[in-house]
């Protein structure tokens, strides 16, 4: 125990000028108090521990945590996080601590027995104390009490008063310490709040984006000295996330840059690695905590990725550089890149001010990209924030996708529409003939104006066969038969019975032949059978050429009745019917729909295309003018109302249903 019975002994001095030492953060100065309040208070064991205090129930509260215990694990050194079974006491400890930080009073307990109870006589086997340390609750930001803990041995009680009073006293250094700590804050902060007046002031004097950078980049430069400053921008608009690279767009003291430099695409990959990280990234990285040649630390810092960071330096041994992200509300937006060499420094002061004039110009920068963009992109934001606002400030697109789903979903399951199964069509006439050779012979003559698409009447002759060869065979047939009339009279004059049967045979025979003749040259003109159009066949370049029997040679079909032909897959003809309606669409005619009814389902299915097909034929209601047989196109039958639920599943169910059938 240090004797401070009196203020102006070597010993106490030295402990106001430990604790009055600025410390570079708070837990260089919790080492020193812990260790100095030990020392002090002659503990054999002293403690810090984080007390939670969010709730108003000091018995349920979260239990207290251990973070520095001294002696550490070098008795001689500083305060080092505890190892398991370091602790004295430690659940009594814990409670104290606990019970300290929630009523932000000392709180004093004699290790007498088994129980925790402070009668205010003297306890031989010690004393533990909890005294806390600084705000808690709300007015400190983490809802956490600093508590410290000694583990003190027996006393006696003005001896215990003492020491809690020097406790008291030595814990008061806390305050002095947060407000050394605000102060510099304050400092940083004006410091960072002029550079970014000024660099502000010279960015809005640029006529668009890519000015303001490169006159951001060279104002950096100058303030700090730096060899090199880049600006880079995330490639989408502003958002990460949305882009996730960042690109280059201004090198202090460049005024033309190529971004297929090698030296610019290592500062993009180190621009990346600052931005995929979200915090600053130095090369080379600080210590974890100050060292005892005066070297600056930080936690941070030191364990930050900084692979590209070294490339980037790899040709120069001396280099420093540091990258800083810029963050507008909560996106990182863009970075800002400083490279230094020789014997130039770059202080963690100087990162600070950095990263904090960074933070209040990246907003300003940020509006000057969006005023260089096209008026749909800044519309997307606009409404973006305008839906910000109905939804909230985070995770907007996400959001509004969550809603926009939800509503789709309550429309797909309960909105419903005609279900049409659609089916591919041809058009046919629903009379057709077909006029063929009547015999073996060669076409004489077609009348004018007889040919394709021509319109004809029934009974109209289309073209003329040569008879020249049976005409003469019929003129040989009739001199034949008078021939054998001549014998037959001979013949009833001689009453020769028997050559009067054979001169009667040939007779009936010649005439046979003369009336064979008679229906060939009859048949040799070719008439339509039916009126209509002539839907095939011109016969008007085949003059003179020869046709076998049974030729086709017209095809004829009146246009006034159209059916349709449709083929319906297997899998939906169960929904069809001969009361079926719907609308078909030509590929003649692909905008204009046309009703029709069905009238016949032929009950044989055929194999097309490696589905089995039914042919559903239907009688147009409107537009058979125009159409022609052989036209294609797309049938849809009406099948009744659905939700779209329903519909977009129903072929998933048919299958299914296939499939788990046992």
């Amino acid at each position: 125990m240090i004797d401070l019975s009196k203020l102006r002994t070597p010993a106490w001095q030295r402990v106001v000028a430990e604790l009055s030492a600025p410390a570079p953060d708070d837990r260089i100065f919790m080492m020193r108090l812990l260790a100095v309040v030990a020392q002090a208070a002659g503990a054999k064991q002293s403690v810090l521990w984080a007390v939670p205090v969010g709730g108003d129930d000091a018995e349920s509260a979260t239990p207290a945590r251990a973070m520095l215990v001294w002696p550490g694990a070098n008795p001689e050194g500083p305060p080092t996080p505890p190892a398991d079974g370091q602790l004295e006491h430690e659940h009594h400890a814990r409670q104290a601590a606990t019970a300290a930080g929630k009523r932000g009073k000392m709180e004093v307990f004699g290790l007498e027995g088994d129980s925790l109870l402070y009668d205010g006589g003297q306890s031989s086997k010690g004393y533990l104390v909890a005294a806390p340390l600084g705000a808690g609750g709300a007015d400190n930001p983490a809802g956490v009490r600093h508590v410290l803990g000694l583990v003190l041995d027996g006393r006696s009680k003005q001896a215990m008063q003492t020491t809690l009073a020097l406790i008291e006293v030595l814990c008061g250094y806390t305050h002095g310490h947060s407000a050394r700590q605000a102060l510099k804050r304050t400092q940083v902060a004006a410091q960072a709040l002029d550079l970014a007046t000024t660099l502000i002031g010279s960015i809005n004097t640029a006529k668009n984006f890519k000015g303001a950078t490169i006159q951001l980049s060279n104002d950096l430069s100058r303030q700090l000295a730096a060899d090199r400053v880049s600006i880079g921008w995330t490639k989408g608009i502003g958002r990460k996330g949305e882009g996730d690279k960042i690109k280059v767009t201004a090198v202090s003291d460049t005024e033309h840059l190529d971004r297929r430099m090698e030296a610019v695409q290592k500062i993009e990959k180190a621009m990346d690695e600052c931005l995929d990280q979200e915090q600053p990234v130095v090369f080379p990285s600080p210590p974890e905590r100050p060292t005892v040649d005066g070297e600056e630390g930080d936690v941070l810092l030191a364990q930050a990725v900084t692979h590209a960071h070294r490339e980037l330096t790899a040709g120069d041994a001396q280099a420093k550089v540091v990258s800083v992200p810029l963050r507008a509300d909560e996106d990182v937006v863009g970075v800002i890149t400083v490279e230094v060499s020789g014997g130039q420094t770059l202080p963690l002061a100087s990162i600070e001010l950095l990263q904090s004039a960074a933070d209040l110009i990246a907003p300003v920068l940020r509006i000057r990209r969006s005023d260089d963009r096209n008026v749909a992109l800044r519309s997307w934001d606009a409404s973006l924030a305008g839906a910000s606002w109905f939804v909230g400030p985070k995770h907007t697109v996400w959001k509004l996708v969550g809603i926009a789903v939800i509503a789709l979903a309550f429309f797909v399951a309960f909105f419903e529409m005609e279900y049409r199964i659609e089916a591919p069509v041809r058009l046919e006439a629903e009379t057709r003939r077909f006029v063929a050779a009547p015999f073996d012979g060669v076409i004489a003559s077609v009348p004018d104006g007889i040919e394709e698409d021509a319109q004809v009447e029934a009974g109209q002759v289309l073209a003329m066969l040569d008879t020249t060869e049976y005409k003469l065979q019929r003129i040989d047939a009739i001199a034949r038969r008078e021939e054998a009339a001549k014998e037959t009279d001979r013949a009833l004059a001689e009453r020769d019975i028997a050559a009067l049967k054979r001169a009667e045979q040939r007779v009936a025979q010649a005439q046979a032949e003369i009336d064979l003749y008679d229906e060939l040259i009859r048949r040799a003109e070719i008439r339509a059978p039916i009126g209509g159009r002539i839907l095939s066949g011109d016969l008007s370049d085949r003059i003179g050429a020869s046709v076998a029997l049974g030729d086709g040679l017209y095809e004829i079909a009146p246009l006034d009745s159209i059916k349709m032909i449709a083929r319906v897959g297997d899998r939906d003809i169960s929904l069809v019917s001969n009361e079926s309606v719907g609308d078909m669409a030509t590929k003649a005619r692909p905008g204009d729909r046309f009703p029709f009814e069905v009238i016949k389902i032929v009950p044989l299915a055929t194999p097309e295309e490696g589905e089995n097909a039914f042919e559903v034929h239907g009688r147009l209601l409107e537009g058979r003018a125009w159409m022609r047989p052989g036209m294609e196109g797309l049938a849809k039958f009406n099948t009744g109302e659905r939700t779209l639920a329903d519909i977009g599943t129903r072929r998933i169910r048919d299958t299914l249903r296939l499939w788990l059938w046992f």
